[in-house]
Order: structure tokens, then C-alpha cells, then sequence
């Protein structure tokens, strides 16, 4: 072997230098801020995507999400904040935690109220209908930090969709909810599903393109909002509505596919689904158009020039974030049967695993590709990393119940303990809060999950608590079904994570559902020893309530109101107020209210109206008879009390 001489040396050397100065001026050239792509599905299950497999395969094809699990991190226990759509998708912006910002469901903004006069015996508290418009949310952050902010599909986080505020109230300079666009997209209720298929005309809205694959505008748009934007960072905030409700394709194509994949006849009747399991060739088809149109969003990223970086893609100064608002959604209105989320149980309006986990993949510069990670986090902790990856802090005062990711994805995402919680620990822990439908508060503690059913007192078939072991101490599968129930067997651990539960809901001021006391199921003694409204009385803006106690102390009071100032859909608030010592509550009735209730709970969490507030049939009814009027919970205001002396 020939020794280098003293000159080859040299050049080498130089050569090495050479190389070591442009890569490091090329990295040095980069934006220092990136662009953020943050896609929020809806419905999506964690069995439904392919590269979720576990036990039986999944029919459905997704090959663009498969590579962006490949291109970045694939977590197996990402959680939604929430088992439905919109506390999910205001603890998203808002970074809060849905059950300290009072959001814990859909729609909200109500006096709480029974459903049925007597048939209901538990009742879901008072729930925000909104995410406040003066929160500092996502949007305003990256404004804040010279962002480009645009928001394409679904909405939801007031009681309506078209309900105030709208995102260019707070801090969207684009959203497809401006007039003329049709936010659906693609997933636009079709009248037959079985007929209303897309097809080649120019004048189509859906035109097949030349993948035989529906236009979806959401998605169109959302490349539109990022092409135009793109001499400035971007902040896109990506919402399809797929895969919700309805279930159904524009693509005869697909739908013809899945039926042969299944082994299923072409379907005859368009209304019903009942194959049991991963077998609804509608809902197939709707996941692999929304793998589709993710793809589209990448591929042009991959292709596309960055004007702020030259000789580069924008793919390279992107991060993107796939994952979904709430579980799969396993049976819809009538006969339908959507997927299944097995081996998790339940599915979306539950807090089990079916309803909370999803799928969750991340990409973008620094991250490293390829990575299988057990780390369990939550759309939560999205506020926080986005703000480390842009360079920003959070602002001050501002609450925010995630956790920072960014160390984690850009040292070792496999590392647990690298995600810290607000003490500086490693967080080990995380909690869901549900007053609604199932009636149910959860934690998890490392591989532990304890439920807290909130309704179990009434009813015998319920048990108090539910304690499953997900995963053992290294991480390997134990009871990802919640199939054995350990409460019993386990008091010791049970009763310690459920203290653990109680201090973070006590600590976030959960609203914990009310006992009807009208309710048929509700015990003698709690109907006997609920307190008794008496009269009330008004001096300017303050109203005072006498009332009588019957065993039972009053424990909290709060004044119940609506201004009606909106322009869509009146919406009720909350305000706590003051118990004196001499059986009587204050409140101040907030200015511009017009109508307004007092709510009294007492010890036993037995709700008192005044005046006493309607059920919903009496609600329904009250709605109709309201002329003209098309404005959700007007036929509350025929009940309250008036804001005038």
C-alpha cells in the first residue's frame, strides 16, 4: 500500500474542510423558523390505519401515512385529550386541559338540565360551549412569532359550527369558513350514497382527478393557504372532517375495491351497515381517500421549492404532526356499523382505551426517521413542542397542562424520561375527565389505568372502579383490552391512584355531574334531604336566594346566564356565587345578561334549579313553539328569570 504523500495530505485536508464549511453554512442558512403542519382528523381510529396493526390485519390501505410513520416517529400510546370531537379540538389551540377549561364535550353552553324529568337520575354538569375568544391559543402564538396562520375543514370549538368565535376570531388569517366554501369537502353529505358518486365533468365539484380520487376542497385549499404563504413561515392548521359521520365515498372506484377486498356483495341498500368488525367497505374507502389527501399535502411539500431557503424543498424546514381528535367511532345512528377499534375497548364518547387512543405520527427536521417509539403522550402536549420548535416561549401566566416533546424527538424518542412534567419529573401520569354519556373520570399511571365510573351510585351494575394494567413494568402487552378488571384484587393501588385522580381534578376544578332529584332511580334520602329554593330578591345587579336545608348542606352555588348577544346561537355561562351564613346564596348578575337561573348543590352533588329548569322534551318543545326563531337553547330563556328588577 502506496503512503500518502505530504501534498495529498494537503488536499485532503482541504478538501475536508471544504466540505465541513458548506454543509455547515448550508444549515446555517436554514429559516430558524420552520413551518408547522399540524393535521387533525376526525373519528380516526388506531386500528385504522395500517401501520397500527395489532392482532388482525386491517383492510383498509394507507400507504402515504405509512411513509410518514417511516419518515419520523410513530407513537403507539398517543392519546387525544378528550373521547369527542370538540374538547379535543379546544385543548388542542388553547393547550388546556378540557376539564379545567370547563370543555369537556360537544356543543355545551346550557343550564345543566335532566333530559327526562324523571328518567334521568344523573345529569352532566355545566360545560363551556366554547374556547374563549381572548385565549391565548395556538393561533396567536404563532402570529405572535411572524407565522402565516391558516385553518382549512372542520371547526367546532363554540356550540355550533357557524357559532362565534370563528377562527379569524382568534388569530387565523385563513379558514375555509369564509363565505363561499363548502368546509366539508369531499366528505359533503352525499343524498344516496350508493348513486351520488364523483365523476370527470369540469363542472363536477368533486371531479375525479387523475387518480380517480374525489377533489376535496379542504385539501386544495389548505395547499392554496401554504403556496401563497410561503415566503413567510406557516402555521397550517389542517382539520378534515374525515373520517366522521357521514359514512359514505364519492369514489364508486373505491367502494367497488373494498367489496372485492372484503369478499362483500356490492351493497343494494344505501342506508344501513351491520357487518360486524373492520368490514364497512364505505368507511374503508373513507379512510384511504383521507390517506390520499395527506399524501397530496406531503407530496407537495416534497416537490415544492422554499423561497426562504434556496436550493432546498419546504419539506425540509416542516414539521408535520398527524394524529386524530377522539377514537374510532364503531356504530353511528341507526343500524350503522362503522369499524372497530378491538383489541382497545369501546370507542369515541368513551373514555376506555377505544375512545382515547389514537394514532400519532411525527415528523420534521432533526427528528430522527424510522422510530418506534412507547412514550405516552397526548395532543396536549402539542401547544408546548410547537412553541420549542419556533423558537418561542409560552406566554406569561399562561396555563399549559402538556408537556414539552421537543427534547424527546430531537434526542432519543424512546426516551420516557425525557418527557418532563411541570415539576421537573418525569410524567408518569395523565388523566382524562368525561361527566357526559358514559360518565367516567380516568388516570393512567405508568402501565395502570383506573376508571372512576361517576354514575355508579344509582346503579348496581356499574362498578365504582375499574383498575386495568395496560403494559407491564418493561412495556410489554398485558390487558390493552381492560378485559380484567384488578379493583378488587388490588384495593391497595386502586385507592392510591384514585387520591392521585381526585388531587389533579380538585386542582383543575372539574365539574363532577349532578344527582336529578326528581329522578326515579335517586335514593329516598337524597330526594328528602335536597335543600328547598325559597324566593329570591334583586337589589341593582345582585340577586339574593333564600332557601331551606333538609339534611343536606349546600356546597356550591353558581348564577347560570346568557347575554343572547350572538349572532347564530345563544349560549349560557357560569358564575360561582357566594353562600351566607344565613341559608341564602348572592350572586352578581354579569352586565349585558338578559335571563338567568341560580343553581344550588348540595352535599350529596343533588342539584337545586331556580327556577326549576326544564327537561329536554320540555325544551324541544318550548324550541318549536319559538316563531321563527332558530337559535340553539332559546326555549331555556322561557324558563329563567329575566335580568330585569
Amino acid at each position: 500500500m502506496q503512503t500518502p504523500t505530504i501534498f495529498t495530505r494537503i488536499l485532503t485536508c482541504l478538501f475536508t474542510v471544504c466540505t465541513l464549511s458548506l454543509s455547515v453554512t448550508a444549515e446555517d442558512q436554514r429559516p430558524a423558523k420552520p413551518n408547522v403542519v399540524l393535521m387533525f382528523v376526525d373519528d380516526l381510529g388506531w386500528q385504522d390505519v395500517k401501520c397500527y396493526d395489532v392482532d388482525e390485519p386491517s383492510p383498509m390501505e394507507t400507504p402515504n401515512l405509512d411513509s410518514l410513520a417511516k419518515k419520523g416517529v410513530q407513537f403507539w400510546n398517543g392519546y387525544s385529550p378528550a373521547p369527542t370531537c370538540a374538547p379535543s379540538r379546544c385543548a388542542l389551540l388553547s393547550g388546556v386541559h378540557p376539564a379545567r377549561a370547563q370543555k369537556t364535550h360537544v356543543v355545551g353552553g346550557a343550564p345543566p338540565h335532566p333530559h327526562h324529568d324523571i328518567g334521568t337520575t344523573v345529569m352532566a354538569p355545566w360545560y363551556s360551549g366554547r374556547m374563549p375568544e381572548t385565549t391565548f391559543n395556538l393561533a396567536k402564538a404563532m402570529k405572535a412569532e411572524g407565522y402565516s396562520t391558516g385553518h382549512t375543514g372542520k371547526w367546532h370549538i363554540a356550540v355550533d359550527h357557524h357559532a362565534f368565535p370563528q377562527p379569524m376570531d382568534i388569530g387565523f388569517d385563513f379558514t375555509t369558513h369564509q363565505a363561499g366554501y363548502n368546509t366539508r369537502g369531499a366528505q359533503n353529505g352525499m343524498s344516496n350514497r350508493l348513486k351520488d358518486f364523483a365523476t370527470t365533468d369540469a363542472k363536477d365539484p368533486y371531479r375525479l382527478d387523475e387518480n380517480g380520487f374525489p377533489t376535496d376542497i379542504v385539501t386544495t385549499e389548505a395547499i392554496k393557504f401554504f403556496d401563497d404563504h410561503k415566503e413567510k413561515p406557516v402555521f397550517l392548521y389542517y382539520a378534515t372532517w374525515l373520517v366522521h359521520t357521514p359514512i359514505q365515498t364519492r369514489s364508486k372506484a373505491l367502494l367497488e375495491k373494498y367489496c372485492k377486498k372484503l369478499g362483500i356483495d356490492y351493497p343494494t341498500e344505501p342506508k344501513d351497515w351491520t357487518l360486524e368488525g373492520q368490514r364497512n367497505p364505505h368507511y374503508c374507502a373513507m379512510v384511504e381517500m383521507l390517506d390520499y389527501y395527506v399524501g397530496q399535502i406531503i407530496s407537495y411539500l416534497e416537490k415544492t421549492d422554499d423561497p426562504r431557503w434556496p436550493g432546498h424543498k419546504l419539506i425540509e424546514n416542516t414539521y408535520l404532526v398527524f394524529t386524530s381528535d377522539n377514537g374510532g367511532m364503531e356504530g353511528g345512528g341507526g343500524h350503522e356499523i362503522i369499524t372497530d377499534n378491538y383489541p382497545l375497548d369501546k370507542g369515541k364518547i368513551n373514555a376506555k382505551e377505544g375512545g382515547t387512543r389514537v394514532p400519532f405520527l411525527i415528523a420534521g427536521p432533526s427528528i430522527a426517521k424510522g422510530v418506534q417509539s412507547n412514550v405516552v403522550i397526548n395532543g396536549l402536549d402539542l401547544y408546548p413542542t410547537i412553541l420549542s420548535w419556533v423558537g418561542a416561549k409560552p406566554k406569561e401566566g399562561k396555563i399549559l397542562d402538556g408537556s414539552d416533546l421537543s427534547t424527546l424527538l430531537k434526542t432519543d424518542a424512546t426516551k420516557a424520561d425525557l418527557v418532563k412534567g411541570h415539576d421537573g419529573k418525569t410524567r408518569d401520569t395523565m388523566i382524562w375527565h368525561f361527566p357526559h354519556a358514559s360518565m367516567q373520570s380516568t388516570i393512567r399511571i405508568g402501565g395502570y389505568k383506573l376508571i372512576r365510573n361517576l354514575n355508579h351510585l344509582f346503579h348496581p351494575s356499574i362498578p365504582q372502579y375499574e383498575l386495568y394494567q395496560l403494559y407491564d413494568q418493561d412495556g410489554k402487552r398485558v390487558d390493552i383490552e381492560e378485559a380484567n378488571n384488578l379493583a378488587d384484587k388490588d384495593p391497595e393501588r386502586t385507592q392510591k391512584m384514585d387520591q392521585h385522580l381526585t388531587e389533579i381534578l380538585t386542582e383543575m376544578d372539574a365539574s363532577l355531574p349532578y344527582y336529578n332529584r326528581h329522578g326515579r332511580h335517586v335514593s329516598a334520602e337524597f330526594k328528602k334531604s335536597a335543600p328547598t329554593a325559597l324566593k329570591h330578591s334583586r337589589s341593582g345587579n345582585s340577586v339574593t336566594l333564600s332557601y331551606k336545608e333538609n339534611g343536606a348542606s349546600v356546597s356550591k352555588a353558581y348564577i347560570v346566564y346568557t347575554t343572547k348577544k350572538e349572532k347564530v346561537s345563544e349560549e349560557w355561562f357560569r358564575a360561582p356565587a357566594t353562600i351566607n351564613a344565613d341559608k341564602s346564596i348572592t350572586a352578581t348578575i354579569p352586565e349585558g345578561s338578559t335571563h338567568f337561573y341560580l343553581n344550588l348543590v348540595d352535599s350529596n352533588q343533588v342539584l337545586v334549579s331556580y327556577p326549576e329548569c326544564p327537561d329536554s322534551r320540555a325544551h324541544s318543545k318550548a324550541t318549536n313553539e319559538a316563531a321563527g326563531k332558530k337559535v340553539h337553547h332559546a326555549s331555556f330563556t322561557h324558563f329563567a328569570l329575566p335580568n330585569q328588577p
